[in-house]
């Protein structure tokens, strides 16, 4: 019973970190998913152009860019549970083969702190690091 009153508790810390914006837009979003079409003014011609696919929280899981041979590329994203940061985000080519997978590290205050970068195989190949600077102007 502590155990689930102590993850019920990080869980609406994490989603305090959130603004009410950013909630109501999250709200608007539960299991949408978004297509945008371009249409050619010469020959009326409808294309789709992009796709966007949100999880019952809101959240963007799928990104798909389209090119007019067919899809470019694709990104899937993965959060965690408790925190509702993304963990992994998977790029996929033209042929929804995996190019790139990103793996997130975070800050105590919500901000990225690192990003592990992998080749298909899990190599890693790139790290890059957060740092976050405020001046007193």
């Amino acid at each position: 019973m502590t155990v689930c009153c102590a993850l019920m508790a990080v869980a609406a810390s994490a989603q305090s970190l959130l603004t009410p914006e950013q909630l109501a837009r999250r709200e608007k979003r539960k299991n949408l998913t978004v297509k945008e079409w371009n249409t050619d003014s010469k020959t009326n011609t409808r294309w789709l152009d992009h796709v966007k696919v949100y999880d019952s929280q809101g959240r963007c899981i799928e990104e798909i860019e389209y090119a007019s041979y067919g899809q470019k590329s694709r990104v899937t994203s993965t959060y965690d549970d408790v925190t509702g940061k993304v963990v992994e985000e998977v790029e996929y080519n033209d042929r929804n083969r995996p190019v790139r997978i990103r793996k997130y590290e975070w800050n105590a205050d919500g901000t990225k702190a690192k990003q592990y970068n992998y080749l298909p195989n899990g190599k890693l190949y790139s790290v890059k690091v957060y740092e976050y600077i405020f001046s007193n102007e």
